[in-house]
């Protein structure tokens, strides 16, 4: 087997657990900075101009606010998850030179191409089709989610470029030596 066949190869083990842990790790930034720190919105705090039909929840009332820390909890345990499992396909994945493994290019371009995907993914859902928030709500609402979007589109680009030709490892080579590849 080639060299370059053997590095597609073995950075394909940590592609799947990179981008999950990516995925939830992006959620948490956004949750943890917009969500609470600049309390920019809240998962349901735009519903007074959604396109489905949720009821309002304005997020400057008691109730309102419950609500949407409520939906911010469901959104957090999401995250959550998705950095669980990540790590649990990782660890499944890499048995030897794990130390190596958090230091590798290729680990952390999946990590920004899962987080780029969540940005994209969340920022398409939540602040365009359903409207249920938006980045900041106000006048520049849409600069802001669109801004939101663009960077989800740097840090998937950027990322894909960053493990693009990282070199393969030690702990690749002998999971696909095992498995006869």
């Amino acid at each position: 087997m080639t060299g370059s066949a053997q590095t597609d190869r073995g950075w394909r083990w940590i592609a799947a657990p990179g981008t999950i842990l990516g995925v939830g790790l992006g959620g948490f930034v956004d949750g943890i900075l917009l969500h609470q720190i600049l309390q920019w919105h809240h998962m349901l705090s735009s519903t007074d101009s959604d396109h489905i039909g949720v009821k309002y929840y304005p997020a400057d009332t008691l109730s309102g606010l419950q609500m949407n820390t409520l939906w911010d909890g469901f959104f957090h345990a999401f995250t959550w998850l998705a950095v669980l499992i990540g790590l649990g396909l990782l660890y499944s994945r890499v048995t030897t030179s794990r130390g190596q493994m958090w230091r590798s290019r290729a680990l952390w371009g999946w990590i920004l191409v899962g987080w780029g995907a969540f940005n994209l993914v969340e920022g398409v859902i939540d602040h365009h089709v359903l409207a249920i928030h938006h980045v900041l709500a106000g006048p520049y609402e849409l600069w802001w989610d669109l801004g939101f979007l663009a960077l989800g589109a740097l840090l998937v680009a950027g990322g894909w470029l960053l493990q693009k030709d990282a070199p393969t490892i030690d702990l690749c080579r002998e999971r696909l030596a095992g498995e006869g590849r």
